[in-house]
């Protein structure tokens, strides 16, 4: 345990003198504060709208921001450290590998959370010092359950990063496959769902199809945040599938728990492969 600490530690201290921290969190703040005040401004509204609206709006941001930026944190965690020497001096220390990927995962995860919650945290400060007549218990609910799934999605691309960095040789094709695995879940997957629908044109089992979206993280995700909203059942595309599944809020939280920890023994699995 004291091993994985002090890897965490040296990976939270790498982020922040790497301003890591510092540019996810202004980015979430201003895509954030911006998305709550603007975020009607195609329908001819500037203001706050609502909290359905601005989580909705907020949770499409993230399906994309977050998977990328995790991946673009820890897709050299690995080969990096190997095309840098360091990999096999850490191996000679009283540390297995296991210890070595759990102690990134952490230090990465910390850095993220909390760019997430200052980024994204400052949005629901910003609602509730300006929006007259806001629901706090709402807000608050509402922020913390956005704030805590974005980071449990962005862990499960931390540990897709890890996947990668132990399979790939050199840092650059660890950049292309990161880059390939965002295309793959945040925007093929759902295109080829909906390709599937039409090729098949009705022959699959209609009762197949929503439990597909448990094969794409970002999908729970999503899934996640729309639930218990109004906006949950303004789904267009696939998500118009998600009111036939029969599952509830609970099960989502453990599918994304169950897609972090199966990626990370993946990546586990890799790195015990991976020659020093």
């Amino acid at each position: 345990m004291k091993q994985i600490i002090h890897i965490a530690r040296k990976e939270f201290s790498d982020g922040l003198r790497n301003r890591w921290m510092l540019a996810i969190s202004l980015l979430f703040a201003v895509l954030a504060v911006g998305i709550a005040w603007f975020g009607a401004a195609a329908s001819g509204q500037v203001g706050f709208t609502s909290i359905p609206a601005t989580i909705a709006s907020l949770a499409s941001l993230a399906t994309f921001l977050m998977p990328l930026i995790a991946l673009l944190l820890a897709y050299d965690a690995i080969v990096g450290e190997e095309e840098g020497g360091t990999l096999m001096l850490l191996l000679t220390y009283p540390l297995t590998r296991r210890e070595l990927l759990l102690g990134k995962f952490v230090g990465h995860g910390c850095i993220l959370g909390m760019a997430t919650l200052i980024g994204f945290g400052s949005a629901a400060v910003a609602i509730a010092l300006l929006v007259q007549d806001v629901s706090y218990s709402t807000l608050l609910f509402a922020f913390s359950r956005f704030i805590f799934s974005s980071t449990l999605l962005g862990l499960v691309f931390l540990a897709f990063a890890y996947v990668l960095s132990s399979q790939a040789k050199e840092k650059t094709t660890a950049a292309g496959l990161a880059l390939g695995i965002w295309f793959l879940f945040v925007l093929v997957f759902d295109l080829a769902l909906l390709a599937l629908l039409v090729v098949t044109e009705g022959r699959i089992n209609p009762e197949l199809l929503p439990w597909l979206l448990l094969l794409n993280p970002t999908d729970i995700y999503r899934l996640i945040n729309l639930g218990g909203f109004e906006a949950g059942g303004q789904g267009l595309g696939v998500m118009a599938l998600a009111s036939d599944l029969p599952v509830g809020q609970l099960a989502l939280w453990l599918c994304l728990v169950v897609w972090a920890g199966v990626v990370l023994g993946l990546a586990h699995w890799r790195l015990t492969k991976r020659a020093a």
